[in-house]
């Protein structure tokens, strides 16, 4: 929860000051880029093929177990995001355009620009999704739950130096968009900003594991069975998270041809995902583990009844949720959003 409302307050603080403009559609599609392939790489299909998998090793084979297994994950991870990566920074300006191809020239060299700088957080968060994976697994949810405030901090802490000060002039961005002023230098800091998140995000999780008493440490990768393990089980959660990654691309591909629409569907994004977040995401984080333990020691009737309940209880907390956003969508996001930047026009688009 704390999350999601410092999330809030992030995406508040950015509307303000950038509203739906050109800076902010230049940053929302940089900083699309490495979510997108974060989906695979950390949430997503690998992390749905690890957490079973390593509390199984838990529950049968202890900690010592557990560890070398994760350690040859995180080697093995960790050096295909690298490569990732390198040829991210080589081809961003095809990435830009494959995700946006109707933005005009001046946003779209600031997306690349932001892009080459916000890219490795997908090495730092994917990282940080398997530390947590790890203790989530061990069933201590706390850390990997609080690790997100730091990305949220950290970038309301960058519009704030900003807008006080011009410092992000070093950065060598393309100046003069948006009608010039600031807001360039927002879009600058906010991209650094998104890297420092990632190595502070990594390092909280990394150290609430070595709390937890499992330090990995980092190690050459070997493509051992077990590794080719998960990669065929981790195959089948990449290929049904894909489908939901073309929808994105092709809404922000349909978006990039019209002004502002960038913008609005970010912030119509932020809104579902604040009920997805705080009840969604978390039920399921807590589920995963328990379900494989139940699967572990063959009880099937443990394990059905933790999923109903589960579903029971997302769905008295979601469904009215969705309710209000289908009722009232205008007047909750001029409510969030409509001030400064962000115009009435902006909010009524966006509802």
């Amino acid at each position: 929860m704390a999350s999601r409302v410092l999330g809030f307050a992030r995406d508040v603080a950015i509307a303000a000051v950038l509203g739906a403009g050109a800076v902010a559609e230049a940053f929302f599609v940089a900083f699309t880029l490495p979510n997108l392939f974060r989906r695979f790489f950390a949430e997503g299909a690998f992390n749905t093929a690890f957490v079973p998998m390593f509390a199984k090793r838990v529950e049968s084979g202890g900690l010592t177990e557990a560890r070398d297994f994760a350690q040859e994950a995180l080697a093995c991870l960790a050096s295909v995001l690298f490569l990732l990566t390198i040829l991210a920074q080589l081809a961003m300006p095809w990435l830009v355009w494959g995700l946006a191809s109707g933005l005009d020239e001046e946003r779209n060299a600031l997306a690349v620009a932001m892009g080459r700088i916000v890219f490795p957080y997908i090495l730092l968060i994917s990282l940080a999704a398997l530390f947590s994976g790890c203790l989530n697994a061990l069933d201590k949810f706390w850390a990997a739950a609080a690790a997100p405030v730091l990305l949220n901090v950290i970038l309301i802490l960058a519009v704030l130096v900003a807008q006080t000060s011009l410092a992000a002039d070093w950065l060598g961005l393309p100046g003069g968009v948006g009608g010039g002023g600031q807001e360039p230098h927002v879009g600058a800091m906010l991209s650094w900003g998104v890297l420092v998140a990632g190595f502070a995000q990594a390092f909280f999780v990394w150290r609430a594991l070595s709390k937890a008493g499992l330090t990995l440490r980092p190690r050459l990768p070997r493509f051992t069975p077990e590794m080719r393990r998960l990669a065929i089980i981790a195959a089948p959660a990449a290929l049904a998270g894909g489908v939901a990654q073309v929808n994105l691309v092709i809404g922000r591909q349909v978006a990039s041809y019209f002004e502002g629409a960038v913008g609005w569907l970010w912030y119509a994004d932020r809104v579902y995902q604040l009920p997805l977040g705080v009840i969604g995401v978390a039920v399921g984080v807590v589920l995963l583990p328990a379900l494989a333990r139940h699967v572990r020691r063959g009880d099937r009737e443990a394990g059905q009844a933790a999923l109903n309940r589960a579903a029971e209880f997302a769905l008295t907390l979601t469904l009215p949720a969705t309710a209000a956003l289908l009722v009232m969508p205008g007047l909750v996001i001029a409510v969030l959003f409509e001030r400064g930047a962000f115009t009435a026009a902006d909010a009524q688009a966006t509802g």
